[in-house]
């Protein structure tokens, strides 16, 4: 609670310390009018008593009886004043929330990404965000002014009729609730085990809808149906179970509220007989017990829901205290102005080593001096992707270091890093919207005539000029609506539009057929001047005029040098062209 109390005083909601007092005072009101209505009724019903046994309406009775039903308004319009003043706060400290979760989730690490899926930590943030309004609306204007209606309610019977009936409505209440919970409480392994059952019967509808091809071709139908029949199957067997245990929730709730209104009746009646109470006190003490009835018909819901509210509430503090691994430095700084020929990038004894492998990099050093072109190759697993990472500060470097422009990026703010750097990686993800708006994902601001002079750079224009809607066109989630080359050449586009001084290839053309492979090759080797460019390859055909090629095998430099002396030196960069040559 004190985490909630935090998030709504930083909402930023409008008049915030008003309508937090604003709200206060209409839910306090409101249970005021609810517990002294019952009083001007049970008055203006002791008034029609006449001797005589003759029922007289008089001034009295009319001004009680208009006062019960403006008191009865009045608690029954606060909870909508409430609401109106009160939902800017709930929403903004929804909204406050969500923006909080989201922004702390972009900046964790890609090791923390790449162990998350997508689809949990999307629904941690939105269920977290979600449990804030659940949890006001619950604790602090339904649960907590019950609470405080009891109170009021109790304290009326001991004033106007007795103690025993204050002691009447407090066990009522008390056991009322110690039922509920422990059957609650109970019922939770029902209603975790139907919302498997639901969840299961949808992801295998989904899985195969998603994959409808591979079902069909395979014949599967009958498989696919039946699996799902099996998955409702059982969907209907825990439904039953909710379902009945759920009534013997609402059935225990019933008899023990009516028990205590049976017993409050008699009560009532017994002090009549007597001569200690009237008519109209029998009256007030039974609307007095049925509105606190009101809001525990749904206490059993309420505990359910409040448990899970701070569960997903904890699940969304704990994202949010979870330190990011990549921070700027206290004493972090800008880079250095841009030098015309590109950026300086220096691996100086680096090493790296990932928790989910036996080896990583270790002592790799190289230099891609400014205006000049590096490759790096080897197989499969020797740390190509590392060293990417670490010269896009995706990752610290565990020993060593790297620098660009002479700066240790330790050292540099992230925000001017990514101004400096571009990566084209080999499976370029786009977003669902059009193409000008995924090639201007790299410089918001940039013009109209710049947007379309880096597609044409990235061989798009031909492409585009085919489209009804050119770069308006929309490319579908994760650009699934355009072909592997198309979405690399996208990402080309991008890149050259962020005018970086390093350009990071990583495989930006493994997706294009040799003729298109070509012209991006030739438009890239344009496009090098004035900036620095490290290339990862696995088709050495594509860097053999790199001013630099760096062998790496298993994390370590085995062997750096030009093409025409690495295949001289017939090492291992050799022996790997001389496989890729044989296979063509």
């Amino acid at each position: 609670m004190a985490d909630l109390g935090r998030l709504v005083m930083r909402s930023g909601a409008p008049q915030l310390r008003l309508r937090l007092i604003a709200a206060v005072v209409l839910v306090l009101i409101g249970k005021l009018a609810a517990v002294i209505s019952p009083v001007m009724l049970g008055e203006a019903i002791n008034t029609l008593s006449a001797p005589g046994g003759a029922v007289v309406i008089g001034g009295g009775f009319v001004a009680l009886a208009l006062a019960f039903a403006g008191l009865r308004l009045l608690s029954a319009c606060a909870p909508f004043a409430r609401d109106a003043v009160f939902t800017a706060v709930s929403q903004s400290t929804m909204a406050r929330a969500a923006v909080e979760g989201f922004g702390h989730a972009v900046s964790l690490s890609l090791d923390f990404h790449q162990s998350k899926q997508t689809g949990t930590l999307a629904r941690v943030i939105e269920r977290g965000a979600r449990s804030t309004d659940f949890l006001i609306r619950s604790v602090v204007f339904n649960l907590g002014p019950t609470a405080v209606e009891l109170l009021l309610a109790m304290g009326v019977m001991v004033v106007r009729l007795d103690w025993r009936f204050a002691a009447t409505a407090l066990l009522t209440v008390v056991i009322y609730a110690i039922v509920t919970f422990k059957i609650t409480d109970w019922r939770l392994s029902h209603r975790r085990e139907l919302n498997e059952a639901d969840a299961r019967a949808a992801g295998l509808s989904v899985d195969a809808l998603i994959n409808f091809e591979t079902v069909k071709t395979f014949g599967a139908e009958t498989r696919a149906v039946g699996a799902y029949g099996q998955a409702l199957d059982t969907y209907v067997g825990a439904a039953v179970k909710a379902n009945t245990s759920l009534s013997l929730l609402n059935g225990a709730q019933a008899v023990i509220l009516n028990l205590g209104l049976a017993v409050m009746t008699v009560l009532a009646g017994m002090e009549v007989a007597a001569g200690t109470m009237q008519i109209g006190d029998v009256t007030m003490a039974i609307l007095l017990l049925i509105g606190i009835y009101a809001p525990l018909n749904m206490l059993g819901f309420n505990y359910r829901e409040i448990r899970q509210a701070f569960i997903d509430m904890e699940q969304l503090v704990a994202l949010t205290n979870r330190s990011p691994d990549i921070i700027d430095a206290a004493d972090a700084q800008a880079l250095p102005p841009a030098a015309p020929q590109g950026a300086r990038l220096e691996f100086r004894d680096v090493a790296f080593r990932h928790d989910a492998r036996s080896q990583g990099l270790l002592d790799v050093s190289f230099v891609a001096e400014p205006g000049t072109t590096v490759a790096l190759v080897g197989p499969s697993g020797a740390g190509k992707t590392t060293a990417v990472r670490l010269a896009l500060r995706l990752i610290d470097p565990q020993a060593g270091a790297v620098l660009l422009d002479g700066v240790d990026l330790r050292q540099v703010r992230q925000s001017a890093l990514r101004r400096a750097v571009a990566l084209v990686p080999q499976d370029v993800a786009l977003f669902n919207d059009t193409l000008r708006a995924n090639i201007a994902f790299a410089r918001p601001e940039a013009s109209a005539a710049d947007i379309q002079a880096a597609a044409e750079a990235a061989e798009l224009g031909a492409f585009i000029e085919g489209l009804p809607e050119g770069l308006d066109t929309m490319v579908g989630e994760r650009g699934l609506k355009l072909s592997g080359g198309e979405r690399q050449r996208v990402g080309i586009a991008r890149a050259l539009l962020a005018d970086p001084r390093l350009l990071i290839l990583d495989e930006a053309t493994s997706a294009l057929d040799g003729r298109t492979e070509e012209a991006i090759q030739a438009t890239l080797r344009k496009v090098r001047t004035g900036r620095t460019t490290l290339v990862v390859a696995h088709r050495l055909s594509t860097i053999v005029d790199a001013d630099l090629i760096v062998v790496l095998r298993r994390g370590r430099v085995v062997e750096h040098g030009t093409h025409d002396s690495l295949l001289a030196s017939a090492g291992e960069y050799a022996a790997l062209w001389r496989r890729q040559t044989r296979q063509r």
